[in-house]
């Protein structure tokens, strides 16, 4: 967990710096801010439309009385995605994208529900409800 941690805090930072630095020698400072500028602005559209999307589908299903996993995960991932494209840098825009974009969105929920579940049955996660 904590070597996690040092990689989310430290590493990740460092590489979007370096990426950020050979980026900007290629296409100009100028071109690399307005780069993440605008993909951060971007990004801010598609995570308010797809966040929005995700809560009309979970209302829909809980009109109907069915319960909405998928779309919970969903929403999980919508807003990860939204603070990785908040997180200045390349890779981490590229990652706030594909948790994202509706094509990519499922092919990650899958894999996190497979791996809920297998947690689940492991005993390494355990759900408890409150009453």
């Amino acid at each position: 967990m904590i070597g996690t941690l040092v990689l989310l805090f430290v590493a990740v930072p460092l590489v979007e710096l370096y990426v950020l630095l050979e980026l900007s020698k290629i296409m100009g400072i100028p071109q690399t801010v307005a780069l993440v500028l605008l993909t951060g602005a971007i990004g801010g559209v598609l995570a308010r439309h797809q966040g929005l999307r995700t809560i009309r589908r979970i209302r829909e299903k809980a009109s109907r009385g069915e319960p909405p996993p998928s779309e919970m995960v969903d929403g999980a991932l919508v807003l990860v995605g939204a603070a990785f494209l908040l997180t200045p840098g390349v890779l981490t825009d590229a990652t706030g994208f594909l948790l994202l974009l509706p094509l990519t969105r499922p092919v990650v929920r899958n894999y996190a529900l497979e791996r809920l579940g297998s947690g689940v049955k492991s005993g390494r996660i355990r759900i408890e409800r409150f009453p």
